[in-house]
């Protein structure tokens, strides 16, 4: 091996050198002109002429060969991207040869190229291939780079003898299947891989590697030769892969090594390079991700069609009947099938009667390949004059009321580019994203996971999920409006301005346009511009105080519009993202759908006071009997309560209270109860100590050093100087361990007050990446409630950790009383509220100096 080194290293260095300098002249080449195909085309060749020449300097048996596998030897080398060489034997090597071969391999890595080299003879070659799916892709782009020309084209001819199309095909389709699910089957995510993700490079290559197996060639050109596709969908393949490649390129350049995914930390930067400009209304890099999805869309809608269309060639279905369907439609093989290609192009209105029939035919499992093709070609035939169409507009509304497939019709409209067309202002929100640290859609996406979420409700093996949401759509009249709202709750974002109210709009004149009678276009529009409206109301305000309840009330009316807006509601929330919603939410939002019933019932007025906390402590000593208590037991507390306390806690909560202070009504050490949640995820826990300067900073710097976050506090002094604090706790790490964290929290929490040691700050912790890139300024309002007697505080901000604790000991510094708490996590977007009250809260000067400290320490 010294031999070899001493012998080799000259020559080594200077490949490495006209590599390093022919990547240098490549680079600024492709960074003054852009053209990403031919950096790759020049790459594969500099690596070509640096390989043959190593190949010499090794100087082995002529009997060997070099070749190229796999993208390298498709002739596409990525600036990151691995150099994949096959070393091709005849036969099994001798001692000598072994030790020759396992030098160059070594060497191979002195090169300076991310180097992924294999040995094996032809016989090993075709062994592999036939047990590897993915080696007998890489040898398929097999290319000969140097050596023996006849054991390359012997290898070649075994694979592709050994090689059979319809087994290939089935395995690349359901490796694709397989692909596709670990990205959710879908390509909008916000960080897209595009190379792997549904709609990316892999995607196309995949369809070549189908249609090269089966020698239908190895070219969009090809393909469009042996028609399984038109010239225009070739060009369309084309612009999508160079826009694809573009994208990956740069990647590469940008990151400086092999990185595929398009973080966050790299979308501004590649927006930027490739030539993308901001607008006022969005930034650079969501139009550039726009371009991207619409792309990715391209991809996956054609290669849909190719799979069909190569399957079909390459294993013809049984010879079987179309069955019709009516004169312009049949059943072929169960795919939904246009008797004339040309149908859509001579009757626009068909387009629409296509997806109806999907609708009422359960025993169709999709559309044929030329269906598929006839309707996206037909998508520019849904004009102004078509939208007029009476008929369309009928056939349009007849989709939203079937029984049946709505929601997959939708889907199909909306990648088929169909539902865009029909509703213009929708089409502009396709592939829009939403950088507001919530949304994990795209905006088209998150309104049909909305419609989702509401056909959800109606699905008996989904009625456990959400047991009152099922139960209310059932008995909803006309429950297709709420999918009429789902599509144009959002169809605003992006304009500028309220999206709310502009929605609204777009949705009055949709109803206008589409003759919906008086009452359902009202709600429509009313669901429309208040769809945040029960959210704000039950996640940021008191919903224990009855005059909240009765102002949601006075702005909701009627039952149906209160049913309507919890469940869209409902639906809306756990279409943002997956980690948003949570049990405590959905408690909230039950709780003030309840009381605004009952308040509907009562004519809207709020409750007497009085009356309704002389029913809360009944109900509280009736559950209290179930523990065979004494029927004075709740007195010695009671009479240290005043009405605020009974106003802000349910009758449960009291009771809970009441059962463990009953005894002790005045102790010196404080007493800490922690349980689970007995609504679901989550703990409970109720602090009754001697009250404490910055008890509410350190109870929350302890609660996030334990790992929870909080949902809800309620801060009460009692009448004789105690505080009586409960809070909601979330787990942040979901270790599922509440039960066992209680003890500790108990022992803990009740050690730490005890000793009135000062407030300890939580962990600093990292901040998310999408806060890092796409941060947004925090914004802070103190403003007096209705009654005068106190200030609500209202906080957002991108989530960090310790932002709570920072919020709390800015408050103690200026004398500020904290009452309530309501906090609101949406993803990495806080949206807090809090009552307070302090002798300088009166004051103006005083007040704008505690927003401008919370405003400074809040910004990241």
């Amino acid at each position: 091996m010294t031999l070899v080194a001493s012998e080799w290293q000259p020559a080594i260095a200077d490949c490495r050198c006209h590599l390093r300098a022919g990547q240098a002249t490549l680079r600024e080449r492709y960074l003054a002109d852009g053209d990403a195909r031919r950096l790759l085309e020049q790459r594969c060749e500099l690596v070509d002429d640096v390989l043959r020449k190593f190949w010499q300097l090794l100087d082995l048996p002529a009997s060997l060969a070099l070749v190229a596998v796999g993208g390298y030897g498709r002739g596409e080398l990525y600036p990151a991207s691995d150099v994949d060489i096959l070393l091709l034997l005849p036969d099994p090597p001798d001692g000598e040869l072994t030790r020759r071969l396992e030098q160059a391999v070594t060497a191979c890595y002195d090169l300076g190229l991310e180097i992924a080299p294999s040995v094996r003879t032809i016989a090993e070659c075709v062994h592999a291939a036939r047990d590897d799916l993915t080696i007998q892709t890489a040898l398929l782009e097999a290319r000969l780079l140097a050596g023996n020309l006849a054991a390359f084209r012997e290898v070649c001819a075994q694979i592709r003898a050994a090689l059979d199309p319809v087994v290939f095909f089935e395995a690349k389709k359901m490796e694709q299947e397989e692909r596709h699910r670990r990205y959710q089957d879908s390509p909008y995510s916000l960080e897209p891989n595009c190379k792997e993700a549904p709609g990316g490079l892999r995607d196309l290559q995949t369809i070549v590697w189908i249609a090269r197996a089966a020698g239908y060639g190895k070219s969009w050109e090809d393909l469009a030769q042996h028609g399984f596709i038109t010239h225009e969908e070739e060009e369309q393949l084309q612009r999508s892969a160079n826009f694809l490649q573009r994208v990956r390129t740069r990647l590469h350049i940008h990151v400086g090594r092999r990185e595929d995914r398009l973080l966050f930390d790299y979308q501004a930067a590649l927006a930027e390079q490739l030539g993308f400009l901001p607008t006022p209304a969005r930034r650079a890099s969501e139009r550039l991700m726009q371009e991207y999805y619409r792309t990715a869309k391209k991809v996956t809608q054609l290669n849909t069609i190719l799979l069909q269309n190569l399957g079909a060639a390459i294993s013809p279905p049984p010879d079987q009947a179309p069955q019709p369907i009516n004169g312009r439609f049949q059943n072929t093989h169960d795919l939904l099938d246009v008797i004339d290609e040309n149908l859509f192009q001579n009757d626009p209105g068909k387009i629409l009667e296509a997806f109806l029939l999907m609708q009422q035919h359960a025993e169709l499992v999709g559309m044929s390949a030329r269906t598929l093709r006839a309707l996206w070609h037909a998508r520019t035939l849904i004009d102004e004059d078509f939208r007029r169409d009476p008929d369309n507009r009928r056939r349009f509304l007849e989709i939203l009321q079937q029984p049946r497939g709505v929601l997959h019709e939708m889907r199909r409209m909306n990648q088929y580019g169909l539902l865009g067309r029909y509703l213009p202002n929708f089409g502009k929100i396709v592939g829009q994203m939403q950088h507001d640290l919530f949304h994990v859609y795209t905006v088209d996406q998150h309104s049909l996971q909305v419609l989702r979420n509401l056909r959800r409700f109606l699905a008996d093996e989904f009625t456990h999920e959400y047991p009152l949401c099922s139960e209310l759509i059932r008995d909803f009249p006309r429950c297709w409006v709420l999918y009429v709202a789902a599509l144009f709750h959002d169809i605003a974002k992006g304009r500028g301005g309220n999206h709310s109210e502009l929605g609204a709009t777009d949705a009055a004149a949709f109803c206008a346009e589409h003759g919906l009678d008086e009452q359902d276009s009202k709600l429509i529009v009313w669901l429309v511009r208040h769809h945040l409206l029960m959210s704000t109301v039950a996640q940021k305000q008191d919903i224990a105080d009855p005059e909240v309840v009765a102002g949601f009330a006075a702005v909701v009316r009627e039952e149906r519009q209160l049913v309507a807006l919890y469940l869209f509601t409902v639906a809306d929330i756990r279409g943002t993202s997956p980690k948003v919603w949570n049990s405590w939410k959905g408690q909230l939002l039950e709780e003030l759908f309840r009381s605004t019933c009952r308040s509907l019932l009562a004519g809207g007025q709020p409750p007497f006071r009085q009356g309704l906390i002389e029913e809360r402590q009944q109900e509280a000593l009736r559950l209290l009997r179930f523990f065979a208590l004494p029927d004075a037991v709740h007195q010695r507390l009671w009479k240290q309560l005043d009405t605020v306390y009974f106003l802000r806690h349910s009758a449960e909560e009291i009771a809970w209270h009441t059962r463990a202070l009953h005894y002790r009504t005045r102790v010196e050490q404080p007493v800490v109860k922690a349980r689970v949640r007995p609504q679901g995820e989550g703990l409970e826990v109720m602090i009754y100590t001697r009250d404490q300067r910055d008890l509410f900073a350190r109870l929350v710097g302890f609660f996030s050093r334990a790992g929870y976050s909080i949902l809800e506090a309620k801060i009460h002094t009692t009448r004789h100087g105690y505080a009586l604090d409960s809070f909601v706790l979330l787990d942040l790490s979901d270790r599922d361990n509440d039960r066992a964290m209680i003890s500790y929290i108990e022992h803990e929490l009740t050690a730490r007050l005890a000793r009135q040691s000062p407030p300890e700050a939580p962990g600093t912790g990292r901040l998310s990446r999408q806060v890092r890139h796409f941060p947004i300024q925090p914004q802070v309002t103190i403003e007096a409630d209705e009654k005068g007697a106190h200030h609500v505080l209202s906080v957002t901000a991108a989530d960090r950790p310790g932002l709570l604790y920072t919020i709390a000991m800015t408050l103690a510094a200026h004398g500020a009383n904290l009452h309530t708490a309501k906090i609101s996590t949406l993803g990495e977007r806080v949206e807090d509220t809090f009552l307070i009250s302090g002798a300088t809260l009166g004051d103006t000067a005083s007040r704008i100096r505690l927003e401008t400290e919370l405003l400074e320490r809040l910004r990241i």
